[in-house]
């Protein structure tokens, strides 16, 4: 299963990468889910919850699962306040 670790400081600084690894991993001609790892992640904002919608819009596409596992702490607060949980699976 392909897996987008997220760095500690998830925020609009890690746009570029993270558009640039999940493009990669769209890219693949797989209905595999796509699994984002929270393990490291202990801050995110508005602009990384943004990131993560167009992920999912652009997946859903391809007709591909978004998946969260390792999330935990205020990034599990976070999600689950903005509902979250509706739009991914959190493991």
């Amino acid at each position: 299963m392909p897996t987008i670790r997220l760095p500690s400081k998830f925020d609009f600084s890690q746009h570029k990468t993270f558009t640039e690894q999940y493009e990669n991993v769209l890219a693949e001609d797989s209905k595999v889910p796509i699994q984002l790892d929270f393990s490291a992640v202990e801050y995110l904002d508005s602009a990384a919850l943004g990131m993560m919608v167009l992920l999912r819009k652009k997946a859903v596409v391809k007709n591909r699962e978004v998946q969260m596992k390792n999330v935990r702490g205020t990034a599990y607060e976070l999600l689950s306040m903005a509902n979250f949980q509706k739009l991914f699976k959190i493991n």
